[in-house]
């Protein structure tokens, strides 16, 4: 494992995800997960997060409209926290949920508002 981009990653994870969230993933993992965990550290947060080309917020934006499609919801709630740590707004949430029932269906734009709702509702953002 490079571990340059084990470190870049790891530090991308934690600003976007929070550390504690993080901490505790890798904590979890054990000889069967450990791999795999370190290996999306490296690669998602270091090579693809760690692209400075686009910036943090756009990339959390992207990142909400591909997982929205695909109606992985529990790793979009996951990234809706870190797309408001990462400076999304409520209307921009908003809006990113209309591209999804656009393209993918109004029943996952109805889940990923649910999702949405609950993340800011604990947020306190409504």
């Amino acid at each position: 494992m490079d571990n340059d981009l084990f470190d870049k990653g790891l530090a991308k994870r934690k600003a976007t995800l929070g550390a504690e969230y993080v901490e505790k993933n890798l904590a979890a993992a054990d000889d069967f997960t450990r791999p795999f965990q370190e290996a999306m550290t490296a690669w998602c947060w270091g090579f693809g997060w760690g692209d400075e080309t686009i910036d943090a917020k756009t990339r959390s934006m992207m990142n909400l409209s591909m997982i929205g499609a695909l109606g992985k919801m529990h790793e979009w709630e996951t990234h809706c926290r870190g797309a408001i740590k990462n400076g999304v707004s409520k209307d921009e949430l908003r809006a990113i949920i209309h591209v999804v029932g656009i393209y993918c269906g109004v029943p996952q734009s109805l889940e990923c508002f649910r999702v949405a709702r609950k993340v800011l509702e604990e947020e306190g953002l409504i």
